[in-house]
């Protein structure tokens, strides 16, 4: 019996306004789809600017059967059945430092570190709520950013007005030399990660974990931070909500994730390239 065409490829979603809907769930067209590929051989896995508590929550709920995940934006990939960081790459020192001495600038910006095992918040704590009550995951809070322990800091996420997030934005920016990359997480959050570290990095390094060819990756995201993923995937998809720049760069447009862009773009996978 000769191996399915499904079994040397990788699949990544991003998970909040791509798998899920606007009620944060995951529409049952994307689960039958997800079901069907997986059952067909395929290699299906998240990508996600949520750290491995908080992505466990979805990832636990599909038939991913074990596929490594993409977490913390690229800064690490984690085994759900070990329980383990396979590939971590954190920020360094004077980027670390830059983010203390720059949310220490702002003190009306909260900001929400992740670390490879640990989540910290800190700020006056209204804008790191949002964040919290949609996540709902366990964190320490500091009221000063320079009263976090400094160890294996993944990504640092700025959240605030947008004013003055777009002011934040231009301070990291104008960091000379730097060695972190500046990300547009949303309309109300920045985030810094070290270069080297993000989606499409980390999908690149996940197919080589798997032992599959990168050209036989593919990826759908919804928003800036899924941009580099999309890049390096070999196919590539976006809601019908993303930004114009990810829809430019799309090989395919799926519908929007209130209907299942997900299943929309497994559909397209295999119809037009895996089984044409």
């Amino acid at each position: 019996m000769s191996e399915s065409p499904y079994s040397s490829w990788l699949v990544a979603s991003d998970i909040d306004g791509t798998l899920l809907n606007k009620k944060r769930k995951i529409p049952i067209s994307n689960y039958k789809a997800i079901l069907n590929f997986v059952k067909k051989g395929g290699n299906f896995t998240l990508a996600s600017d949520r750290n491995p508590e908080s992505m466990g929550f979805h990832y636990n709920k599909l038939p991913i059967y074990g596929v490594p995940a993409i977490v913390m934006g690229g800064a690490g990939i984690y085994d759900f059945v070990k329980k383990k960081m396979l590939w971590f790459k954190p920020l360094s020192e004077n980027s670390i430092k830059t983010a203390v001495e720059t949310a220490s600038k702002f003190p009306t910006i909260d900001t929400i570190i992740n670390t490879k095992d640990k989540l910290y918040i800190s700020g006056i704590g209204f804008w790191a709520k949002f964040y919290l009550n949609a996540e709902m995951v366990s964190h320490k809070y500091f009221r000063y950013i320079s009263e976090v322990p400094t160890d294996d800091w993944a990504k640092v996420v700025f959240f605030g007005p947008m004013w003055r997030v777009k002011q934040l934005k231009k301070a990291l920016l104008a960091v000379p030399d730097r060695d972190y990359s500046v990300i547009d997480s949303s309309i109300v959050s920045v985030q810094i990660q070290a270069k080297g570290a993000n989606k499409g990095a980390a999908l690149m390094k996940l197919a080589g974990i798997l032992g599959i060819d990168p050209s036989h990756t593919a990826a759908i995201g919804d928003y800036y931070n899924d941009y580099k993923m999309l890049s390096k995937a070999e196919i590539s998809g976006c809601t019908e909500s993303s930004p114009k720049a990810l829809k430019r760069i799309a090989d395919y447009v799926a519908c929007h994730n209130n209907d299942g862009a997900v299943a929309d773009f497994l559909e397209y996978l295999s119809n037009e390239i895996i089984e044409k």
